[in-house]
């Protein structure tokens, strides 16, 4: 008798078992999202930041109270996410460098390419980083494409490509609070002795020039960094 109340018991346990695993057999996310955000004048990528930059927002559909999920943006302005589920999306961009664009609903199925036509507050043109004697120095223009102040511009270094304005070993800033003139030069300079703590001599570092525009939640506008030893 107590053989066969173990045995029932057994039973019971692998039924429960067997069931928990059908249970949570679902499929794996097979689907994906990637593209880039290009200026619509210019046709080049628009530059990010890495950390606390531009994110993709995006709400899948058929849930009650579905999860806001975010994407982060690389440092070109390109993007991807290869594991997703397919399905109906709302897609936000949140606190972009560039003028806001509206949401959409993208259906994903499979890999999926959604590139973004946009127009950035402030272009960083003419650019020019180069190490002079004891200084690196920039040289470049900026044009701003909303009437709202350029709050500061900044030449930023770090050992890291990915260099900007919240990730940076040291920093040459300047205040502008203003409207600019975009046929004016600007020049900034970072001095190497005074920094030798953190720019070592005979070492590699990236350099990246950037502009802050005056609208709430927005973030600095790029050029390319450049990779310089001192």
């Amino acid at each position: 008798m107590i053989v066969m109340n173990k045995l029932r018991l057994f039973l019971f346990i692998s039924v429960v078992a067997l069931a928990s695993c059908k249970k949570d057999n679902y499929d794996g996310p097979d689907s994906g999202l990637s593209g880039k955000f290009v200026d619509e004048a210019t046709n080049e990528l628009v530059q990010m930041d890495i950390i606390r930059g531009t994110r993709i927002e995006f709400v899948e559909h058929g849930y009650a109270n579905p999860q806001n999920q975010y994407m982060i943006l690389k440092n070109d302005g390109t993007y991807a996410n290869t594991l997703m589920f397919a399905n109906t999306y709302t897609i936000r961009i949140s606190e972009p460098n560039f003028i806001p664009i509206a949401e959409q609903e993208l259906v994903i199925k499979g890999q999926t390419t959604l590139d973004f036509k946009v127009t950035p507050y402030i272009r960083v043109k003419d650019v020019n980083i180069v190490k002079n004697g004891n200084k690196v120095v920039a040289t470049f223009k900026i044009q701003q494409n909303v009437i709202n102040n350029v709050q500061k511009i900044g030449l930023y270094a770090h050992s890291d490509s990915r260099v900007g304005e919240p990730m940076r070993l040291v920093a040459a800033e300047q205040q502008i609070n203003a409207v600019t003139n975009p046929a004016t030069v600007y020049t900034l300079e970072i001095d190497l002795p005074s920094n030798s703590t953190q720019l070592k001599p005979g070492n590699d570092y990236y350099f990246r020039v950037g502009a802050l525009i005056g609208v709430g939640g927005s973030k600095p506008n790029y050029a390319a960094a450049v990779k310089i030893s001192i």
